[in-house]
């Protein structure tokens, strides 16, 4: 549906996304997470059509978004971080402006109108004037414009923002709903978020993809955990354990002489797990723990953070 090769974005002698390259499918939730600068809005408004990339093919269901920006445009429900409603209008007006703009008629207006209102949570402020709404309401509001078509694919660039606990938790259903058949790409600081909703999560850093994989993938940690008994002092438990040949490193957490705990990183995808269950037998140890280390997307974010400061 989404396929950006080599896009970038120049200010100037200014990089604001360099060399972004990647493909979204058909019911993908995908999560754009980064540092504030780092790109996210800009590659999205690039996606959407509202800035031209200096360099490279951006492709939205076959639709060059440069040479024929009207078909993607189409296709494409977008809630920029702005959110620019029309304070003026009352909130039904506003909906149905939108609806008629997108090229509804009734009755599918109508249907689409009630839909809309349904799904965010918007009946008891339908006749009620933009400019009177909280954050929360307006960011609703700018939720209900975007998918008010039915479009196909939907770029959300901070959807929760000023929503309350509740009104996240509802809206978060909701992209889960639609992302069962439509292309989502969403944009957030909340890292929770992504890891709630995405399938997938892309992060930038200085205006390069520094990770892209699914959320499972990116939480299960090559590392492992090891918990002994009777292995004797640490620095002769750690030697043995570094001594095979798949084990990259090894680094003892804390112990005495009862337990002692290890973490271990495998050498490239090596599976260490028969090994390590065969140097306790050889060595007489008990283990009462092996772990394969779990990650928060907050770990990969601040290890891709740190990468991408060091090699900039």
């Amino acid at each position: 549906m989404i396929e950006l090769e080599d896009v970038s974005k120049q200010y100037g002698a200014f990089w604001a996304v360099r060399n972004v390259g990647f493909r979204v499918e058909r019911g993908e939730i995908i999560g754009l997470v980064g540092p504030n600068g780092a790109g996210k809005s800009t590659t999205m408004k690039m996606i959407t059509g509202y800035l031209v990339p200096s360099e490279g093919q951006l492709a939205v269901d076959g639709h060059d978004v440069v040479s024929d920006p009207v078909a993607a445009q189409r296709l494409i429900g977008y809630l920029p971080e702005s959110n620019p409603i029309y304070p003026e209008m009352s909130v039904q007006d506003y909906l149905v402006f939108i609806g008629r703009m997108r090229g509804l008629k009734n009755p599918t207006l109508n249907a689409r109108l009630k839909f809309c209102v349904d799904a965010c949570g918007l009946q008891e402020k339908i006749t009620a004037t933009i400019r009177t709404l909280s954050k929360g309401f307006k960011q609703r509001v700018g939720i209900a414009q975007a998918i008010i078509h039915d479009p196909d694919i939907l770029i959300l660039d901070e959807p929760t923002s000023g929503l309350d606990p509740n009104q996240i938790a509802e809206i978060r259903h909701l992209i889960r709903d639609l992302g069962r058949d439509k292309t989502v790409i969403l944009s957030t600081h909340i890292l929770s978020e992504v890891e709630e909703t995405c399938s997938r999560a892309l992060m930038i850093v200085g205006g390069r993809i520094a990770v892209d994989d699914r959320i499972d993938a990116l939480a299960g940690g090559r590392g492992l955990r090891l918990a002994v008994h009777g292995s004797g002092s640490v620095e002769e438990a750690t030697a043995t354990i570094r001594a095979l040949d798949s084990v990259a490193g090894v680094e003892a957490e804390s112990g005495d002489d009862l337990l002692q705990r290890f973490k271990i990183t495998p050498r490239g995808d090596a599976e260490i797990s028969r090994e390590l269950f065969r140097l306790a037998v050889r060595e007489g140890w008990e283990i009462s723990e092996l772990t394969r280390e779990r990650r928060s997307l907050a770990d990969v974010f601040r290890e891709a953070s740190q990468k991408g400061a060091t090699q900039s």
